[in-house]
């Protein structure tokens, strides 16, 4: 099983408990920030569905109508997980507190909401350190804005992002609760509503923004640029390299574009050995670069002397 896979099954089966103790306590109390955190644990369920979904589309093999295969499909549902939070969850916490605040209604058996924020805490965390453990894999000695940058993996931010806002709106959701609790105030309840609405816009949108940049065609992470750079200046036959064109199509499918000039006096059956070397080292290398596409520009052959011609191979 996949990391991201096995992060989201986690996280799946976790908020589907939390969901429903959630909203037993919001019935129980009236409490409007319990609820919302129930509405967060039911947005959350979904989007964890359609990442699976994602992730599955995304393994489907290359046919004549998508011949660079599927694998920006889990960017595509990424990208809607990111509406449905920032619409759905975040909406429905903000209408919600605003509600409670323009009406206010005491609260009642508050102490049950203690236990189920409690338990919430256990299950959310245990299901927040699976999610860091399978960023930190990626992350490696990346900080985490950076490495949120340069991950292209969105299902694992997105679970992360998710699990994050969890423990966020969970301590949220306590204090507005204890405030309303211990002052008589009940103003506190639906301001903590409307504060877990605006942790889950922020949330939705770094998700968003980093999901439409790996679907408008991200590049692979600069190191790997620098890296397949460096294998082709190894090659004597390689004059210069022009340009290095990369396009992130999937989770593990890097596609390469190298423009190179080739060194005068070369023949066209050398420029074709060199070319496959090439090919062959980058993807020894670079496992997730599943095609390598060169174009030779303007090199002088051996068979015709004193012309110049342009290949693409």
């Amino acid at each position: 099983m996949s990391s991201s896979k096995k992060s989201i099954l986690v996280s799946l089966a976790s908020n589907c408990l939390i969901a429903i103790a959630k909203f037993i306590a919001g019935a129980i109390t009236g409490s409007s920030a319990i609820v919302s955190e129930g509405v967060h644990s039911v947005v959350d369920m979904g989007n964890e569905i359609f990442l699976l979904y994602g992730l599955r589309r995304s393994k489907m093999p290359a046919d004549e109508e998508f011949p660079f295969g599927h694998g920006k499909e889990i960017y595509f549902w990424s990208f809607i997980v990111a509406i449905l939070i920032f619409a759905s969850g975040a909406g429905v916490s903000i209408l919600k507190g605003i509600n409670h605040l323009i009406a206010p209604t005491p609260g009642k058996d508050l102490y049950v909401n203690y236990i189920i924020i409690g338990f919430a805490i256990i299950f959310d965390g245990t299901s927040w350190y699976i999610s860091w453990k399978e960023f930190s894999k990626t992350k490696g000695k990346w900080g985490i804005m950076q490495a949120i940058h340069k991950s292209r993996d969105p299902s694992i931010l997105a679970v992360f992002f998710e699990n994050s806002a969890d423990l966020f709106g969970l301590l949220v959701a306590f204090i507005g609760i204890f405030l309303s609790h211990v002052t008589g105030i009940s103003y506190f309840d639906g301001l903590a509503s409307i504060i877990i609405g605006l942790i889950l816009c922020g949330m939705a949108t770094l998700l968003a923004f980093k999901s439409k940049d790996l679907l408008m065609g991200e590049s692979a992470n600069s190191e790997i640029v620098h890296g397949i750079r460096e294998i082709i200046n190894s090659f004597k036959e390689i004059e210069h390299v022009n340009e290095i064109l990369t396009m992130q199509m999937g989770l593990d499918f890097i596609l390469v574009n190298i423009s190179v000039d080739f060194v005068d006096s070369i023949s066209s059956a050398e420029v074709e050995a060199t070319i496959a070397k090439m090919d062959w080292k980058i993807k020894q290398t670079y496992p997730d670069v599943k095609r390598v596409f060169v174009e030779a520009e303007e090199w002088r052959t051996k068979d015709v002397a004193g012309s110049q011609s342009e290949a693409y191979l």
